[in-house]
């Protein structure tokens, strides 16, 4: 698969990312391999503009026996909204839209940092029963020959965020290959198919937090948020086309709750809180 194609110089805003990942052509150039669903890396060009992307089409998402089939695309747009609902923009520009192979979600690809940027370390397994400065726990793996080392995390402010918008979606697979860092020091999460089930589904790598007070900022995000779910609400009608009736009704409880308790959420001890496998 040719590789992927830097991002022109010229910026574009986010409405014109998302008219250019809706109205462009879509030219498929192969599939990624590895996914579960059906990944196609594609290029999408408009009116004289070209950019890389990824295009998940429904007819290619295995069913799930959790999930209404051919609903992940779906999910994965809702999670864009909330995300730039935000303002933190931890996902990046995501339509539904027709394509070559039918209905689904095209995302923006995102390179990696720039040649000479240092990629930030944000997850790694160390010796010992403390993480260490600058990290936070997670729990212990199993390495193989009857060891076992700590798993743990940046004590990253971006990866905070994202442990925050994970919990409002309720992200069912927040795994450390869905974390991409991106030039000039931004951070995305990808994937996220397995989102807003009425149920407590949420798995993830980002446990450091767990039980600790959500930060000022958090809490003033979750209360704009709050605010643009009421029903009547742009983001409300939008994301009732988006998900269902009581998916939408869980995500207000979840923000009502994060803004009520004002902690990171723990795991609820009925479901298993680590994604398999976890990268």
């Amino acid at each position: 698969m040719p590789a992927p194609e830097r991002i022109p110089s010229r910026s574009l805003t986010d409405p014109e990312l998302l008219t250019l990942l809706t109205e462009g052509t879509l030219t498929v150039l192969g599939q990624v391999g590895g996914a579960s669903n059906a990944v196609l890396h594609c290029t999408v060009a408009y009116h004289g503009e070209e950019r890389t992307c990824a295009y998940k089409p429904v007819a290619g998402e295995q069913p799930l026996w959790d999930f209404p089939d051919g609903t992940l695309a779906q999910r994965e747009a809702a999670a864009y909204e909330i995300s730039r609902a935000t303002g933190w923009d931890l996902v990046p520009p995501t339509v539904l839209r027709d394509g070559p192979y039918g209905r689904g979600m095209v995302q923006l690809w995102i390179d990696g940092p720039e040649d000479g940027d240092d990629a930030p370390e944000l997850l790694a397994l160390v010796e010992g029963e403390e993480p260490g400065d600058g990290w936070k726990a997670v729990g212990f793996a199993d390495v193989g020959g009857g060891k076992t080392a700590l798993l743990v995390h940046a004590d990253d402010p971006r990866l905070r965020r994202l442990a925050v918008l994970d919990a409002v979606i309720n992200n069912g697979d927040r795994k450390g290959g869905h974390l991409l860092p991106a030039p000039g020091g931004r951070l995305f999460g990808i994937d996220h198919g397995v989102t807003f089930n009425a149920d407590d589904k949420l798995r993830t790598l980002l446990w450091g937090w767990a039980g600790e007070p959500l930060t000022e900022e958090a809490l003033a995000v979750l209360g704009r948020l709050a605010a643009e779910l009421v029903p009547g609400a742009a983001l409300a009608t939008r994301m009732a086309e988006l998900i269902t009736p009581a998916e939408l009704e869980a995500l207000r409880e979840r923000v009502d709750g994060l803004l009520k308790n004002a902690v990171h959420p723990q795991p609820s001890g009925q479901w298993p809180p680590i994604p398999w496998p976890p990268v």
